[in-house]
């Protein structure tokens, strides 16, 4: 499939300048139409009996794998999450930390990461590194790194500035478990998180999945424990309550997923043409290019496919007037800064309507 037919797969680019992946992906025909095809057997033919279930399972199966495959693990070390956020509360509300341990992170997270250290008992220690080139923010996090921390939390790429965090450096130097927060690099950049004790990330953003799946890379399951056990956590288990965990990963599947939405998350993974990430970054480098000159940029040179700039007045206010003139961006609130989300399916048309549309 060429790139003028696998762009043409997404309806909403008739009509939009569509910058905004970094929030929700853009949906693509194939994706509803396997959801509504589901839909529609479910109507018919209702949700039980072993012909659905054996489906259904069969459906979990192959979106799981698929997600193993996209992120670099093996497929029982992959759960199904509904979000970044979900993800990221198994984690840390699975690894007992206490009031006396550390968790280091970063003052460029977002609340789905931050929530969930915020109600963790153990101390949280911000490295003060969001608007630092990315050479530059190792030697920062490290300064924060004590005897006591115990988890290093933070994303691969930062959703506000648009730059990568050294997740894998950092790890590497200090040989503690670190949390990656992939809501901004899974399906935009190459991932692999063979390495990582923890990856969290969403299926709705850069893998224009449907709302509420997400997926959750756990290089060691036996590790963390099933702090808000399913049904699906369960191999058996007894009257008292009292279970055998799965084997894998899967024990942290937090539920039944929508069987429509393992469909379509199942076709939109199928999707993405070859040299999507490579296509992807050309767009986010082009982007810098054509707004470098009138506006300060935030997002260093060769990062993911975030773009992020300054502006002046209020940002949120030309977000709107962007809308208006069929471009979709976002704005950082407080920051006065503005996001620009570059797919693979980003076209120069597109960036040649956002940079007329900025005047």
């Amino acid at each position: 499939m060429t790139f003028e037919e696998a762009r043409a797969q997404f309806p909403v680019f008739e009509r939009l300048a569509y910058l905004n992946a970094g929030t929700n992906g853009p949906l693509a025909r194939p994706t509803v139409e396997a959801m509504v095809t589901q839909e529609q057997a479910d109507l018919e033919r209702g949700r039980g009996g072993p012909e659905y279930f054996e489906h259904v399972g069969e459906l979990r199966s192959e979106v799981r794998t698929k997600l193993a495959a996209l992120v670099g693990v093996a497929l029982d070390r992959l759960a199904l999450a509904t979000s970044t956020t979900n993800g990221c509360n198994i984690v840390l509300t699975g690894l007992d930390l206490g009031p006396e341990d550390e968790i280091v992170t970063t003052d460029g997270e977002h609340f789905g990461l931050l929530g969930a250290l915020a109600v963790s008992p153990a101390r949280v220690r911000f490295a003060p590194v969001r608007e630092l080139a990315p050479d530059e923010a190792l030697e920062v996090l490290l300064r924060e790194v004590t005897p006591q921390t115990r988890l290093l939390a933070l994303s691969d790429v930062c959703w506000m500035s648009g730059n990568r965090f050294p997740a894998a450096e950092l790890k590497e130097a200090t040989g503690l478990p670190v949390l990656v927060d992939g809501a901004q690099s899974a399906g935009a950049i190459p991932v692999d998180a063979s390495e990582l004790d923890f990856y969290a990330f969403s299926c709705q953003k850069w893998l224009c999945g449907p709302d509420a799946m997400g997926g959750l890379a756990v290089v060691d399951p036996e590790r963390l424990r099933i702090a808000a056990p399913s049904y699906l956590s369960q191999e058996s288990y007894e009257p008292s309550g009292e279970f055998t965990p799965r084997p894998g990963a899967g024990r942290f599947d937090p539920g039944w997923t929508s069987p429509p939405s393992l469909a379509g998350l199942s076709a939109a993974l199928d999707l993405a043409p070859e040299g999507r990430f490579e296509r992807a970054g050309a767009m986010a480098a082009r982007c810098r290019e054509l707004l470098a000159g009138r506006f300060e940029m935030v997002t260093a040179p060769d990062q993911g496919t975030l773009v992020t700039f300054r502006v002046e007045g209020d940002s949120a206010e030309l977000v709107k007037s962007l809308y208006e003139q069929g471009v979709v961006v976002r704005d950082i609130p407080g920051l006065g800064w503005i996001r620009v989300s570059c797919g693979w399916w980003t076209s120069e048309e597109d960036l040649g309507r956002l940079d007329a549309a900025l005047g």
